[in-house]
């Protein structure tokens, strides 16, 4: 890439002079993991070659110790603790969460710090957040001080709990979580993960030292938490980290750049005082880029601040197609806690149609071959097959401004060699890591052989379009006829927003504003508008 402050943010872009983190750094080499199975298996492998002096520190916003990361095991927790038994140095930042009793984890997490520390990992519960808010981050840092070319990190969606084992045939994981009925016992689950090696790992070791020395209590601003967590002798004085060590060697054609969300909060973290929002800058600095194709998976596409970056790059771009596929309904029922999410979905979608019209946005869910839906959790974007990102954040103000989010973007140096060479007609050419990303994910939602022998239906933007539409469309000609004769190939199916009516509007949209989907921006990007 010639010019790769085209499509990354800059040091100054960042908007965090607290963080000593790079702009990006070269010479990664990243592997998408597409479903937990994938990313669990691989995180087996790994952490089961580490020896004395070795090191696996971890993120996650839910973790089940109980966890099965083969269907015969090991569960997370006899992972890390037989680790820890071989000299290992294992670590975890663990959101705190919210009670059980509102669809959270606060025990399952109290049950990943009491066994770890049973068996000599150091575990912090940390609810050094804003209120209503959350640490979501996902990742896992595994450094090898013998031996820097066996450093690895993964990064991504997918956290260390139950229902996230499931792979391609989306039967889901036997160890399931309790959501919305229609999603079944086991529900499906689609989700990424990132496999990072390379310098990058560096900087999301930097990341987490940043969180764990932190000098704010873990349960700040929180005396009944403090009170419980000391009754329970839990971990409230992170101990000291050993020392940085240099970054690996470099190892691969990919750009990587870190983006992160912090929220302004009091007190304020030493490494964001102003928070943190590179996550809304570098997803706006690469669509605003876009010019024939965004392709979109996500959890929740809900504000309309930020549809209006798709719906302004729609507006601007009269070839651009915006590509979305979500859940098709919520994952809890009721309507406290689904409504809400209809309306900010609502409002994002119609945002964009009226931006790009309905034969330019094109909204799906996804169902597995028995017509189960498909819990879409992955958080992907890929632009103009340039850019691609893997996160923990979605398209939307909480995961923006609120939470504690990171994700990775990747520019790949590496062009294309299939035609179109330059989809977007911008001389940046298509980039091997972004193409290869969204075509894995679209042959596993179309039906269509993975060894890539018909992905002339998918390389052009526009028979790409087309042939998603022509799948989705019979399938739900298919369904609506009452399922009768083969049954088309084929997962996708038009999404159908739900309509509200205005009774129902102006009890939720307040309940979205504030709680759903809060925005944790200083008042004067607030008043701006800006992020």
């Amino acid at each position: 890439m010639d010019d790769p402050e085209q499509w990354l943010l800059t040091s100054e872009e960042r908007g965090n002079p607290g963080t000593p983190l790079p702009a990006w750094t070269a010479g990664n080499l990243i592997r998408p993991l597409v479903h937990g199975a994938a990313y669990f298996d691989r995180l087996v492998e790994v952490v089961e070659q580490l020896g004395s002096g070795d090191r696996v520190w971890f993120t996650d916003w839910r973790g089940d110790p109980d966890q099965r990361l083969r269907p015969d095991g090991p569960t997370v927790n006899e992972l890390f603790s037989a680790a820890a038994h071989r000299g290992v140095d294992v670590r975890g930042l663990v959101w705190r969460s919210h009670t059980d009793a509102l669809s959270y984890s606060k025990e399952e997490n109290r049950s990943l710090d009491r066994e770890l520390e049973e068996d000599g990992g150091r575990v912090v519960l940390d609810q050094r957040v804003r209120r209503v808010g959350s640490h979501h981050q996902k990742i896992v840092v595994i450094r090898c001080p013998a031996d820097p070319s066996m450093d690895v990190a993964f990064a991504g969606g997918i956290d260390l709990c139950h229902s996230r084992r499931d792979d391609a045939e989306h039967g889901g994981d036997p160890q399931a979580v309790n959501m919305a009925s229609s999603y079944g016992p086991t529900p499906p689950w689609h989700d990424v993960q990132a496999e990072i090696r390379g310098p990058a790992v560096a900087v999301l070791d930097t990341a987490f030292r940043e969180r764990w020395d932190d000098p704010t209590s873990p349960v700040q601003g929180n005396p009944i938490a403090y009170v419980i967590d000391r009754f329970r002798q839990a971990r409230l004085d992170p101990s000291p980290l050993p020392p940085e060590l240099p970054a690996p060697p470099e190892c691969g054609p990919h750009l990587v750049q870190t983006l992160r969300t912090y929220p302004k909060i009091q007190p304020r973290y030493d490494f964001a005082p102003e928070g943190e929002r590179s996550i809304a800058r570098g997803y706006s600095k690469a669509v605003k880029k876009a010019r024939r194709l965004i392709y979109l998976e996500d959890q929740y596409l809900w504000s309309s601040e930020v549809a209006q970056l798709f719906a302004d790059a729609l507006t601007d771009n009269p070839e651009l197609h915006l590509v979305v596929v979500v859940p098709r309904i919520p994952d809890q029922e009721g309507a406290f806690n689904a409504t809400p999410q209809y309306v900010g979905r609502r409002q994002a979608i119609d945002l964009c149609v009226r931006a790009g019209g309905e034969d330019r946005v094109h909204v799906f869910d996804v169902e597995n071959h028995a017509g189960t839906p498909v819990y879409v959790h992955a958080k992907i974007c890929v632009v103009d097959d340039v850019w691609a990102s893997i996160g923990s954040d979605n398209f939307n103000r909480r995961s923006w401004t609120h939470d504690s989010e990171l994700s990775t973007a990747i520019l790949d140096t590496t062009r294309d060699p299939r035609e179109p060479r330059d989809p977007a007609g911008s001389g940046d050419g298509a980039r091997t890591f972004a193409r290869d990303v969204r075509l894995e994910l679209a042959r596993e939602h179309l039906d269509l052989p993975q060894d890539g022998s018909e992905d002339d239906l998918l390389l052009d933007p526009e028979r790409f379009v087309a042939t998603v539409e022509a799948r989705a469309a019979a399938l739900q000609e298919w369904h609506d006829g009452g399922r009768r004769g083969a049954r088309p190939p084929g997962r996708l199916r038009p999404h159908r927003p739900e309509k509200l009516g205005r009774l129902t509007r102006l009890w939720a949209t307040p309940v979205y504003r504030l709680l759903v989907d809060p925005d944790g921006r200083p008042l004067r990007l607030r008043l701006r508008k800006e992020f």
